[in-house]
């Protein structure tokens, strides 16, 4: 472990740890993260791990001040007023968001910030709804919305080429690859757009399929020339809104929209900082804010209503119009004890910590193989982005030394087996899954057809994987960690690595021997069933034919002779 970790250092030490922080990354670790101990946790992009002094600050906190519903108007409740309004600054100021432009809106999640926009953004038969392949359901679901008022839909793919030699060093360029237009109402193409209808396109930050980064500059493009996207569609000529979910990029590179003004902006604090969960925001234009058309009102969001007639005033606060009943505020309260942390770390540099593990894991992924040469592990997204385009998350599937692939559920059970905790499946993101993946509309059809759904066991469907194996790194995530995920898949799912070099000899029968007598078999491992726990056996018959379903439900380990 040593001498990977030095030669580790040697190569990604500028940017892994925090060196100029409160703690380096193992005083971190042993302070803040003792309950990880014996565990590798590499599902950041699902949900961080909270830090142990900050559930500490939160109970201290909560134990010693006292906080009221701020819909009352006692003391206590003034009290909770203002921590609430500190924590709508503390989230503008991450994404540098002037609050003269922007408002942030306290939802239950990144999901309901973007239902909110789906069901209260101003759609007609002559918008347009725009979005990248590589998005989230919670995204596409708003498409339903849209479509059910008779505006056109488009998924696109957005290609982005960097290009050398210029006077910064690089550029980057974007191209459109395809559109497909889907319409529920087919009746509206017929209406020629006047130019006065509202569109929408949302794109991530960051995919959480991938781990590759969009560029902010697609705000600027959508917003200043959007037929450079759409091609010379009628559409281009309403006026263009845009959203970002930075739900996963947010807890490594917030947009910034001081420099992107994009007009919503939604995140979740657990993928900040672990806690709370329940909790999320949209950060909202002001002047886009006040084009969203809400039809329920509740408690909190009128400024008056009667009960017996059609009555009511909304309160003109962006906040209040939007925040319906009691917000979370305990909760929100918690926010500023996960702030202080990343503030204390700086987002820069955990980028570049999280950044380095994901650089590592695929460089010795990309490096393993059979021993027939063959890959062992198929990466997914563009191995020539430069380093900044990647976020902390490496998505790949295994394959065997015959060329067929090791199912997802599979890697994913004798991981949890090994002590590692990853996610397998697509990720809630059908986009990026069947585009990486190489799967047609047939093929998804057939597959739901043959039985496969959203986390099932069907990893493999005429011998194609319907989803992938993801790893993912958080603040607290070390060396160490990816060094055990990688002797993992270095002991699971390559097919005797090296055994004639180290001297082994298999033979006819039941015979063995040893080449160089320095190694000895100490045990062997027998997975009857596929991913589950396996049994051990004192003896086991070898023959000709021990390369077949033997070996690949079957763990041998081998010592050194002392």
């Amino acid at each position: 472990m040593e001498a990977s970790k030095e030669a580790f250092l040697r190569e990604f030490g500028e940017h892994y740890g925090y060196p100029n922080g409160p703690k380096t990354i193992d005083e971190i670790r042993a302070t803040e993260f003792k309950r990880l101990d014996g565990l590798v946790y590499l599902d950041h992009a699902g949900a961080t791990m909270y830090s142990e002094l900050q559930m500490e600050a939160i109970f201290k906190d909560f134990t010693t001040n006292v906080y009221g519903n701020p819909h009352s108007q006692s003391d206590t409740s003034s009290s909770t007023s203002d921590i609430v309004r500190e924590a709508r600054q503390q989230v503008l100021d991450y994404c540098k968001a002037s609050p003269k432009d922007y408002s942030c809106i306290f939802t239950s999640g990144a999901t309901a910030a973007l239902k909110l926009v789906g069901e209260a953004f101003p759609w007609s038969c002559q918008s347009c709804f725009t979005y990248t392949m590589e998005n989230h359901n919670s995204v596409l679901g708003i498409r339903e919305y849209a479509l059910d008022q008779g505006a056109a839909a488009f998924a696109i793919d957005v290609e982005e080429t960097v290009h050398h030699g210029v006077s910064n060093g690089t550029a980057a360029s974007m191209k459109v690859l395809q559109y497909q237009v889907q319409r529920r109402n087919e009746a509206s193409s017929l209406e020629e757009p006047t130019g006065e209808a509202y569109n929408l396109f949302a794109f991530p930050s960051e995919c959480n399929f991938s781990g590759l980064r969009f560029s902010l500059d697609l705000v600027k493009i959508i917003k200043e020339d959007p037929a450079r996207i759409l091609e010379g569609s009628p559409f281009c000529n309403g006026r263009w809104m845009v959203l970002i979910d930075a739900a996963k990029g947010s807890a490594t590179e917030p947009p910034d929209l001081s420099l992107y003004p994009a007009d919503f902006v939604v995140m979740s604090f657990y993928k900040l900082f672990g806690y709370p969960t329940g909790l999320g925001v949209l950060i909202a234009r002001n002047d886009a804010s006040r084009l969203l058309k809400k039809t329920y009102f509740s408690g909190g969001t009128v400024a008056t209503s009667i009960a017996d007639i059609d009555f009511v005033r909304r309160r003109k606060s962006v906040e209040e119009l939007f925040e319906d009943g009691t917000i979370s505020f305990l909760s929100i309260a918690s926010v500023h004890h996960g702030f202080k942390i990343l503030n204390s770390l700086t987002v820069s540099a955990i980028s570049r910590h999280t950044a380095s593990l994901a650089w590592y894991v695929r460089k010795k992924l990309l490096g393993l193989r059979h021993e027939n040469g063959a890959r062992v592990c198929t990466l997914y997204g563009d191995s020539k982005a430069l380093f900044h385009d990647f976020g902390p998350t490496v998505s790949f599937n295994l394959k065997r030394s015959d060329g067929s692939w090791s199912g997802y559920r599979e890697v994913e059970k004798l991981a949890s087996l090994s002590g590692i905790q990853l996610r397998t499946g697509c990720f809630c993101n059908p986009g990026a899954c069947a585009k990486y993946l190489g799967l047609s509309h047939l093929d998804l059809r057939s597959n739901f057809e043959a039985g496969h759904v959203c986390w099932d066991d069907h990893d493999i469907i005429h011998e194609k994987p319907t989803g992938a194996v993801r790893v993912s790194f958080g603040y607290m995530s070390t060396f160490e960690d990816a060094k055990k995920f990688i002797d993992f898949v270095t002991s699971s799912f390559i097919a005797l690595p090296n055994w004639i070099e180290s001297g082994y000899q298999l033979m006819q029968g039941s015979e063995s021997r040893l080449g160089a007598a320095s190694f000895y078999l100490k045990s062997i491992t027998v997975y009857p069933i596929k991913s589950c726990a396996g049994f051990n056996v004192e003896s086991w018959p070898l023959s000709t034919t021990v390369g077949g379903t033997f070996l690949n439900n079957t763990r041998i380990q081998a010592c050194r002779a002392s």
